[in-house]
C-alpha cells in the first residue's frame, strides 16, 4: 500500500507542533545519556503531575498517581481510572538501555607511557563505528560505605573527551582484508585516557597520574572501578540533520524515541477511564535478563501490589492480564536507500510516513516473533485511524538477513495481547541514530490514542 509523509499530509499547525516537540525531545536526550538519568528525570517530572511511590499509597482509588523504581533502573507509573482493573488495564513497555562502551571490572592499565580503559561493548554494535568518535563518561561509582559517587566528563565545552584510535590507512593494508568482525575484535576497544607521568612514581607512571587525578577530583580509588557503572557514550547533544531540519541525530534513539514518547503521551492522558502503565525497562539490548529487565517478576510484583491495594485479591491478577493490552514500543528500520538489497520494500517502513505497526519480529521467517491475534491488530488499527494517527506497517529487511527482538514476549506470556509499535529508525545501532520528527510525533500520537481508547 502506499504511504505518504506527514509532510505531505500536515498542515502547517501540525507541522509546528511535531517541530515543537522534537525540540523537548532532543533536549531531553542529551541530558539523560544513561539509565540511572533517565529513570531520575522520568520520577522527578511525574512527582510534578502528582505523583507519588507506590509505597506511600495504604489504598489505591480512581485517580491515584503512583510509580515503583526497580534498583535505580527500571521504573513503572500507573493511574487509575474508573474502570475496575479485573476489567483489564491499558500497558506501553518501552527499554531505556542503548548500545555503548562499558568499563571492564579492572579498566584501567598503561601500555607504551599511556593510559587506557579497557572495555566491554553493551549491545549489538559494529564496533568500527565507535573508533575515533569523540566519547563521554557517565556513570556511577559505589562504594564500600554505602555511598555512591556520580561522574560526568566531556559534555561540557571545557571538559576533556575521549576516543579508541584506529589504524592508519597507510598500515591497515592487513587490516582491511579481514572481515569487519576479525578487523576490529573487542580487546582493541581501549580508551585513552592519558598520557602525563606522576614524575615520583618508578613504575605505571601515567597510570599512577590518572588514579591521582581521580582520587583528587573524584574520591575515587582504583578497587572502587569493581563496583561501578561506567559508560562512555557519543559526547555531543541531539541535533537537527538536513537542511529542512525534519530529522533528529542523535545518541540512544533506540530506544528512547520510544521511551519518551510513551511517557510524554501518559502524562497527557491521566484524566481517563482507563487504568492506565508506563513501563520503562533495562537491560533490552542484552537480552533481558537482569532483575531490571522485562523478564524480572519486578512487573508482576508490582501489579500485585496494586491489585492488592486497590480492595482486590491476588486471584483477580489472571482476570487482569487476559482482559489488559499492551504495546511493546521499540523501534523498527525503514528503507534505506543507501542499502537497498537489505529489505524487502513492499514490507518495510519509509522514514516520515509514521509510527511503525509490527505484525512479526523475529528472524528468518516468523522464528522468535511475538506474533498477535488479527483481533488486536484490528483493533490498533481502529483506535490508530480514529484518532488520525499516521502509521504505517514494517518490518525488520529481509527474510534471511536475520530481524530483531523486543520485549513483547514477557507480556504476551502473562495473555496479555501485545503488539510491537514504534518509530523507525536508520543506522540503528550505530552512536548517531537518525528520525524523522513526523515520526516522532505520529508516535506520541499513536500512544496517546491507545491510551485514551476503550
Amino acid at each position: 500500500m502506499e504511504r505518504k509523509t506527514g509532510w505531505e499530509i500536515w498542515d502547517e499547525n501540525k507541522i509546528k507542533d511535531a517541530f515543537s516537540y522534537a525540540e523537548e525531545y532532543k533536549n531531553f536526550l542529551s541530558k539523560n545519556k544513561t539509565v540511572r538519568k533517565f529513570v531520575k528525570s522520568v520520577v522527578l517530572e511525574a512527582e510534578k503531575y502528582g505523583f507519588k511511590n507506590l509505597s506511600e499509597f495504604k489504598s489505591l482509588k480512581k485517580g491515584d498517581r503512583f510509580y515503583k523504581i526497580n534498583k535505580g533502573r527500571e521504573v513503572i507509573l500507573g493511574v487509575i481510572g474508573n474502570k475496575k482493573l479485573v476489567e483489564g488495564c491499558k500497558f506501553i513497555v518501552s527499554h531505556i538501555d542503548c548500545p555503548r562502551i562499558d568499563l571492564k571490572t579492572s579498566p584501567l592499565y598503561e601500555d607504551e607511557s599511556i593510559a587506557l580503559f579497557k572495555t566491554y561493548y553493551y549491545g549489538g554494535i559494529k564496533k568500527y563505528q565507535w573508533l575515533t568518535i569523540p566519547l563521554s563518561i557517565h556513570g556511577v561509582i559505589f562504594l564500600k560505605d554505602g555511598t555512591f559517587k556520580e561522574i560526568e566528563i566531556g559534555e561540557n565545552e571545557n571538559e576533556p573527551v575521549f576516543t579508541i584510535t584506529d589504524l592508519l590507512p597507510h598500515l591497515a593494508k592487513e587490516q582491511m582484508k579481514k572481515t569487519i568482525e576479525e578487523g576490529f575484535p573487542g580487546e582493541n576497544l581501549n580508551v585513552f585516557v592519558g598520557t602525563i607521568p606522576d614524575k615520583e612514581k618508578e613504575k605505571e607512571k601515567v597510570k599512577s597520574n590518572i588514579l591521582k587525578i581521580l582520587k583528587d577530583f573524584y574520591g575515587i580509588e582504583e578497587d572502587d572501578f569493581i563496583s561501578s557503572e561506567i559508560e562512555l557514550v557519543p559526547a555531543g547533544k541531539a541535533k537537527d540533520s538536513g537542511l529542512d531540519k525534519s530529522l533528529v541525530l542523535s545518541y540512544g534513539q533506540d530506544d528512547r524515541v520510544c521511551a519518551y514518547t510513551s511517557f510524554t503521551s501518559f502524562l497527557k492522558n491521566l484524566e481517563l477511564e482507563n487504568n492506565n502503565f508506563c513501563l520503562l525497562v533495562d537491560q533490552e539490548e542484552i537480552g533481558s535478563r537482569g532483575t531490571t529487565s522485562a523478564s524480572s517478576s519486578f512487573f508482576e510484583y508490582f501489579i500485585e501490589e496494586v491489585i492488592e491495594k486497590s480492595g482486590y485479591s491476588i486471584t483477580d491478577l489472571k482476570k487482569l492480564f487476559e482482559n489488559s493490552k499492551a504495546i511493546s514500543a521499540d523501534v523498527n528500520t525503514l528503507l534505506d536507500p543507501n542499502y537497498k538489497d537489505a529489505y524487502e520494500p513492499k514490507n518495510t517502513a519509509k522514514i516520515g510516513c509514521g509510527v511503525v505497526l509490527t505484525k512479526i519480529t523475529g528472524g528468518k521467517g516468523k522464528g522468535g516473533s511475538t506474533e498477535p491475534v488479527g483481533e488486536y491488530i484490528a483493533y490498533i488499527r481502529k483506535i490508530f485511524d480514529k484518532n488520525n494517527v499516521l502509521w504505517q506497517p514494517g518490518e525488520i529487511g529481509r527474510l534471511e538477513l536475520g530481524g530483531g527482538g523486543t520485549v513483547a514476549s514477557y507480556f504476551a506470556r502473562y495473555n496479555i495481547d501485545t503488539i510491537d509499535c514504534g518509530t523507525g529508525v536508520l543506522s540503528m545501532h550505530a552512536p548517531f541514530e537518525l528520525t524523522s520528527k513526523a515520526d516522532i510525533y505520529s508516535t506520541f500520537e499513536a500512544y496517546s490514542a491507545f491510551y485514551k481508547e476503550e
